[in-house]
C-alpha cells in the first residue's frame, strides 16, 4: 500500500540548507513544496531546480503551506524564533545543531513541541554516519572490554561563512554529542584551552582534556586552522583500539595481541602488544539522507526520533561549559570578546 506523501519545506538555503532541499526532493513519498530564505536569489535558484514555491518570509510560508515537516537551517541565533513559529503551526521540526543559541531556548523548544504534540529533532548528523553506527555496535557488544580513552579530531580550513559562533558551538558540538552517544557517562572534570587566531569575534581553536565519571579520558582537538579536513575518532580499550574516519566511513580495529582469545567478561589485561589491524566492512551511505529519512519515518509513524531535543540541549550545555572553562583559564580572552562585542 502506498504511503502518505509528506509535505516538506526548508527554511534557510545556505550551503547545508541546499543539501536538505536536495535530499527531500529525491526521497520517495516526500514532496518538497517550498523553500524560504531572506536571500530571494538563493531561494529562487533552488526553487527553479526542484520546482517548488519560493518565500522570503518564513511566517508567510508557514501560514500559506500545509506542511508536515520542516528543516530549520538558519544561523544559530535565529533557531529559536524560526523553530518556535513552525512548532506553533503544528509542523514537525528538524533544527540544525546546535538546538538553539542558549540552553534556556532549547528547553523552551522542547516544551513547545510537547505542548503542540509535534516531533522536535536536532541535526546531529554524525549519529547517522555508518562508521559511528558500526562503532557503537562494537562497543555495545563489549568488543574492546573496559574502555580507557576516546580521542576526537575535527579540524579543517577556516569557513568564512560562519560569523555568529565559534569553533566550539559549530564543530565541537558534533563530537560532544558523539561522546555522549558512545560513552553515556557524565563529564566530571575538564581542562580547556581556547584561542582566536583568525575569527573576528570567536575562538577558532580548541584543545580539551575531559574526565568522565566512569574513569575514561576524552581528548578533543578542534580547529578551523588546519589546511586539510580531518574527521577522525579513536577509542582505546583492553582489547585494542577502534579508529573511525567520518569522511571515508571506514572503521578499523587495531587489536591488542595480548588479549586475543580471552573471553569477556573474564578478560584480564596482562599487557599490550601489537596485533592485527582489521578493516571492518561498513556499508557507505550519505549521513544526511539517513538523518532526514529517519526524521520522515518518525513523523510518518509518530515515533521518537533518534536524536531528541534533550540530546541537543545536553550537547549545547557541555559546549557552553567548555567555552566558560576556557575563558576562566584565560580571562583576557573574555575581555577581548567583550570589547569586540561592544565595538560591533
Amino acid at each position: 500500500m502506498k504511503q502518505h506523501t509528506l509535505r516538506a519545506a526548508v527554511i534557510g538555503v545556505g550551503s547545508m540548507g541546499r543539501n536538505h532541499a536536495r535530499v527531500y526532493a529525491t526521497m520517495p513519498d516526500v514532496e518538497l513544496v517550498a523553500v524560504c530564505d531572506t536571500n530571494y536569489a538563493a531561494a529562487s535558484s533552488l526553487a527553479n531546480i526542484y520546482r517548488c514555491r519560493i518565500y522570503t518570509d518564513y511566517h508567510a510560508m508557514l501560514a500559506n503551506e500545509e506542511l508536515d515537516l520542516v528543516s530549520v537551517v538558519v544561523p544559530t541565533k535565529h533557531h529559536f524564533a524560526v523553530a518556535s513559529a513552525a512548532i506553533a503551526r503544528g509542523v514537525h521540526v528538524l533544527v540544525e545543531k546546535p538546538i538553539a543559541a542558549t540552553v534556556e531556548q532549547g528547553w523552551l523548544l522542547i516544551e513547545a513541541a510537547r505542548r503542540y504534540g509535534v516531533i522536535l529533532t536536532v541535526g546531529h548528523i554524525e549519529r547517522f554516519n555508518p562508521a559511528i553506527i558500526a562503532l557503537k555496535k562494537q562497543l555495545d557488544n563489549h568488543e574492546l572490554g573496559n574502555l580507557f580513552q576516546i580521542t576526537s579530531r575535527r579540524v579543517g580550513p577556516f569557513p568564512g561563512r560562519i560569523a555568529d559562533v565559534g569553533v566550539v558551538i559549530d564543530l565541537a558540538t558534533h563530537e560532544i554529542d558523539i561522546l555522549n552517544y558512545l560513552i553515556g557517562s557524565p563529564i566530571v572534570r575538564m581542562h580547556v584551552e581556547l584561542h582566536r587566531h583568525i575569527h573576528q569575534s570567536h575562538e577558532d581553536m580548541l584543545s580539551t582534556l575531559l574526565r568522565f565519571e566512569n574513569g575514561m579520558i576524552g581528548i578533543l582537538d578542534i580547529n578551523w586552522l588546519t589546511p586539510t579536513k580531518i574527521r577522525e575518532l579513536s577509542i582505546i580499550g583492553e582489547r585494542g583500539m577502534f579508529v573511525a574516519n567520518y569522511l571515508t566511513q571506514d572503521l578499523t580495529f587495531y587489536e591488542n595481541d595480548s588479549c586475543q582469545g580471552k573471553a569477556w567478561p573474564e578478560l584480564a589485561l596482562l599487557g599490550v602488544s601489537e596485533g592485527r589491524s582489521i578493516r571492518l566492512k561498513v556499508p557507505r551511505r550519505e549521513p544526511l539522507y539517513e538523518e532526514l529519512h529517519s526524521f520522515c519515518e518518525a513523523v510518518r509513524h509518530e515515533t521518537a526520533p533518534p536524536v531528541s531535543g534533550e540530546a541537543g540541549v545536553a550537547a549545547l550545555e557541555i559546549a557552553n561549559q567548555i567555552v566558560d572553562a576556557g575563558l576562566r583559564e584565560h580571562p583576557a580572552a573574555r575581555l577581548i570578546e567583550r570589547a569586540l562585542a561592544v565595538g560591533g
